[in-house]
């Protein structure tokens, strides 16, 4: 997949300072380099960018991953977009493979803020023309922001590890609950086994903390997979499995996009009640979000497909049949 630059159009890939792992693996696939870019921050936190070489006139694409701390790695982002567009970039594509502030796509309660559409709107202000993602936390966000969206899913890669691995045994794809149902139901047409609910109840003045109330759907015997976009402190997965397995599952495969991993969330998915989690690596896995059962997929070949098809205009929803 080589990138040759030409005299009308460009590419130019730049990246932050979150992940430099993965924006080289796509940088690799794609034939190229990063450009080379000074950033660092100041005594009182600020942060500071400058691209080394020339950005005039190109296509550019800004990868950056957000884990925490997730602002940091947001006002770098929105830094370096600005920096593109005031060194003449003819078009720039924010690159986050976790979008940040995702979960915040609605209002719960009165006097609350829309965090997502905020993020959409400030790639937008700092000069952006163009978003691309990886699964994001709903569909709506895609609307938030004023041009084009390139929403990638993980899930054709994950399914085909998920059916090499598991394909053998009597499978249950299993929703962790009712809002990952849609999700879970392509899983188990795409693998070609039943599906599962369970249904749990957030304390609403308890962050983090879920209870399981009930499981719609025979496991009983069954290798259950539970998908979800994200695990971030496990308590939702880790509930989910101990109800499963507390109505007869006899193992139970977790499958996620995002490996956030806040504490005590290693700790948890290493207990007795998960067998395997496999995970994409859209956020860095540093040592200390490793152990013994977890599978890390790297994201950087469908990232640089992506990139590809946007810089030759071709379409991003053909690598994805069936899902366009």
């Amino acid at each position: 997949m080589d990138i040759k630059a030409s005299n009308s159009k460009r590419l130019v890939l730049v990246s932050g300072r979150a992940h430099p792992g993965l924006a080289n693996e796509v940088a690799e696939l794609l034939g190229t380099s990063l450009v080379p870019t000074t950033a660092y921050d100041f005594a009182n936190g600020e942060t500071f960018v400058r691209y080394e070489e020339s950005v005039r006139g190109v296509d550019a694409f800004v990868i950056q991953a957000h884990p925490a701390p997730i602002n940091n790695w947001v006002m770098e982002q929105l830094l370096m977009v600005d920096a593109l567009k005031r060194a003449s970039a003819k078009r720039i594509t924010v690159v986050a493979p976790f979008f940040p502030y995702a979960r915040q796509d609605k209002k719960h309660k009165g006097r609350e803020p829309i965090s997502a559409r905020l993020m959409a709107d400030l790639y937008k202000a700092a000069g952006a023309n163009r978003l691309m993602s990886v699964d994001l936390h709903t569909p709506q966000i895609q609307g938030f922001f004023d041009g084009p969206v390139d929403h990638l899913w993980a899930l054709p890669d994950l399914a085909d590890y998920v059916a090499k691995r598991w394909g053998h045994e009597p499978l249950t794809v299993v929703s962790p609950d009712s809002g990952r149902v849609r999700v879970a139901d392509i899983w188990a047409e795409r693998l070609g086994a039943p599906l599962a609910i369970i249904h749990k109840r957030r304390d609403p003045n308890v962050p983090n903390q879920v209870s399981v109330h009930e499981l719609v759907g025979d496991v009983r015997g069954r290798t259950c997979l539970l998908v979800d976009d994200m695990i971030d402190t496990a308590g939702t997965i880790v509930a989910a499995a101990r109800a499963l397995k507390e109505n007869g599952a006899g193992r139970v495969i977790v499958a996620a996009t995002h490996a956030v991993f806040s504490k005590p969330a290693v700790e948890r998915l290493s207990g007795p009640e998960v067998d395997e989690v496999i995970v994409t690596n859209t956020l860095p896995i540093t040592p200390d979000k490793e152990f013994e059962k977890l599978t890390v997929l790297s994201i950087a070949p469908l990232i640089a497909k992506a990139i590809h098809a946007v810089f030759d205009d071709d379409s991003v929803n053909s690598l994805f049949p069936g899902h366009a």
